[in-house]
């Protein structure tokens, strides 16, 4: 890695975020990526992580997920510092300022973060401005509907009207659980009216532009006896792939008991169980035919390579670089070249899936 500053200094920068109130130090760290304060990639990954999904090409499986880059500030950085694709936003139509008060919390004995931020954000008109200077990968644009909007099915439908020319793909954020009702967009009617207009929306900007490739974001809470209907919604609707999951408003297992009476979604090392094997039961309700993407606990080479067995095609993650400092890209990535080693294998496609029926198998939590 190359740059202004090496690992070990970054890793001194991260100790002493750490010590800082967790919105001052994001914000912190967004600033840093935009003066070019991180460490980059020298050398171009090993082909052996490379794939071709939706028509868009990853270097790499490993994402940088969406809430971490929410007004498109730095996806250039996120790429040069080695993540295969990043997702910018929630975007929302308009600019809004999120929850009030204090609302991020991070539990050191927990490996974890609650946030009830409520899609704080800049507009969509600021990022798309962002957007169009472009940049060398894939750039993913997460969409959402203003907190106060008396038609949430248009907030999307103007996500897509004004994104469509800058997005890589769209991830239809409905499972945040910070706006009040959002995650009743996830109920089968209301899903498929909402796809319907979006798939409008969509082949209104194919006349003159692009179609991105779309997305759909679930919640880690929704009931497994509901899953399947949902999946048969998107299916129907011929969405592209799905995100699993969002945070989840479950405390299992947590020791910090300050922390965890916080409302808000819960992300990190906790999440990782519920989420993998949410990811494994939609990858075999899809029967392996819908690209995924796991998010949700993932802090190691282990985890990462966790969700790709489970049935996930890429991988993203946030909360762990926040405790495991902007190395662990890296550390994913040679995890993930020693298990095809391992295995005698030349490409990602013998690991997807592999363990999904394993995971799948696991009682609920």
């Amino acid at each position: 890695m190359k740059g202004l500053f090496g690992p070990t200094a970054f890793r001194l920068g991260q100790s002493v975020l750490r010590t800082m109130d967790p919105e001052a130090a994001h914000g912190l760290t967004i600033r840093a990526l935009q003066l070019g304060l991180h460490p980059k990639q020298e050398e171009p990954d090993d082909p052996r992580l490379a794939q071709t999904v939706w028509g868009l090409d990853f270097p790499n499986p490993i994402g940088m997920a969406a809430g971490f880059d929410k007004n498109a500030e730095v996806p250039k950085a996120l790429l040069e510092i080695g993540f295969g694709f990043a997702e910018v936003g929630t975007l929302t139509p308009k600019p809004q300022p999120g929850n009030p008060g204090k609302r991020i919390f991070r539990s050191e004995l927990d490996q974890a973060v609650i946030n009830r931020l409520g899609f704080n954000n800049e507009g969509q008109a600021a990022a798309l401005e962002r957007l169009r200077s472009g940049c060398s990968g894939v750039v993913g644009v997460n969409i959402g509907a203003n907190k106060d909007s008396d038609d949430r099915i248009a907030d999307y439908v103007r996500g897509i009207e004004s994104l469509s020319d800058v997005a890589g793909y769209f991830t239809v954020n409905i499972s945040s659980p910070n706006t009040p009702g959002l995650r009743d967009l996830q109920t089968p009617e209301a899903l498929a009216k909402l796809l319907a207009a979006i798939n409008g929306a969509r082949r209104e900007s194919a006349k003159t532009g692009r179609m991105p490739p779309l997305l759909v974001k679930l919640a880690p809470d929704i009931p497994r006896h509901d899953l399947g209907a949902i999946v048969k919604t998107c299916r129907e609707a011929g969405i592209d792939g799905m995100v699993i999951s969002n945070t989840t408003l479950a405390r299992d297992g947590l020791r910090d008991a300050d922390f965890a009476k916080e409302q808000g979604g819960l992300s990190g090392r906790p999440l990782f169980e519920r989420a993998t094997r949410m990811l494994a039961d939609i990858y075999l309700l899809t029967k392996g035919e819908l690209p995924l993407i796991g998010v949700g606990g993932v802090h190691s080479g282990e985890t990462a390579i966790a969700k790709l067995e489970a049935g996930a095609s890429l991988v993203q993650l946030y909360t762990g670089m926040v405790f495991e400092g902007p190395g662990l890209v890296g550390e994913i990535k040679q995890a993930i070249l020693d298990r095809l080693e391992q295995r005698g294998e030349s490409d990602l496609k013998a690991l997807i899936g592999s363990g999904a029926a394993e995971w799948a198998e696991q009682p609920p939590l």
